[in-house]
């Protein structure tokens, strides 16, 4: 079976503790390990760390640039522990709900729910949100690990429109499940989003609007790096997506619902973490004064 290369990317913002929280991370899971590191001398937050890793398969990359985003539960990571897949699915889930309680906060506790046998949502020690579910093994399968979005505050009830928004300008697309509210379950209103699964690019990923009062909303703590191989692709996707001019930065851009996206060549990897520390200095003093990257720009620099 081939890999199917993974577009787009969860990319996660630390002060200081990326390759901390990486290490971390690729203890819990199975098929995990931290694949490049890196460090970007001289950005706008000093010195920043630059990790690549995998959990169960998927990428990941986190960066530890400051203390300017804090992560909260409106972006949180659902794993399925799948009896299918693993006959010691609730010993592993009880595993890793214990390491993520360490220094944690748990959101709903790890128990019976009407929708699992078990399940939880934690906050860990760094404020990444965790859902950890025993899932049915006659469903359909799902990747083990899948970002999950929560639409609250101004944006809520707006998860069917994203949804169909992504779908629109990601291919390889297709709706999965989709769970509404019943009557009376206020402040949720009937028919909005209760649960909802999705795939843009292949990739995996979860939707729910929550009408309860919520202090947090989307930001660039957690953002999705979608990377393209060539300048047209990248014009493409920051046309498409990018819906707050000022938050242009870097190859940043956030859409319509908050959400951050950044949009870079699949070079950018190569660059990054093959290169000399002259040419990572050239590519990131290129990129720090870009909004949209410049593919041939960056190339030049890395070239010297």
């Amino acid at each position: 079976m081939t890999k199917t290369i993974q577009t787009i990317v969860p990319h996660l913002w630390y002060d200081k503790e990326a390759n901390e929280a990486a290490e971390f991370y690729t203890s819990l899971f199975p098929d995990s390990a931290i694949t490049n590191r890196t460090t970007l001398r001289d950005t706008p937050s000093g010195d920043s760390d630059l990790v690549s890793f995998e959990l169960w398969g998927q990428k990941f990359m986190a960066i530890s640039a400051g203390p300017f985003f804090k992560f909260n539960p409106s972006v949180s990571f659902i794993v399925h522990f799948d009896p299918s897949r693993d006959k010691d699915a609730s010993e592993h889930i009880n595993q890793v709900w214990n390491k993520l309680s360490e220094g944690g906060t748990a959101l709903m506790p790890l128990d019976k729910y009407p929708f699992s046998e078990r399940y939880g949502w934690i906050q860990d020690k760094y404020g990444l949100s965790w859902q950890l579910i025993v899932t049915d093994p006659e469903g359909e399968e799902r990747p083990a690990i899948m970002p999950s979005l929560m639409f609250t505050g101004d944006k809520c009830g707006q998860a069917e429109e994203a949804i169909h928004f992504y779908s629109s300008v990601f291919q390889n697309s297709k709706q999965g499940l989709m769970a509404r509210y019943p009557q009376g379950m206020e402040p949720d209103r009937e028919g909005t989003v209760m649960f909802s699964d999705f795939m843009l690019e292949n990739q995996w990923f979860a939707a729910m609007d929550s009408a309860r009062e919520h202090s947090f909303s989307f930001n660039e703590a957690v953002s999705f790096m979608v990377y393209c191989d060539n300048q047209k692709e990248m014009d493409y996707y920051w046309d498409k997506l990018s819906a707050v001019p000022e938050a242009e930065q870097c190859g940043w851009l956030k859409d319509r619902f908050g959400l951050s996206w950044q949009i870079a060549p699949s070079e950018m990897d190569e660059m990054m973490g093959k290169g000399t520390p002259e040419q990572i200095a050239r590519v990131t003093k290129a990129f720090l004064k870009m909004k949209k990257l410049d593919l041939a720009e960056l190339q030049r620099a890395f070239k010297g």
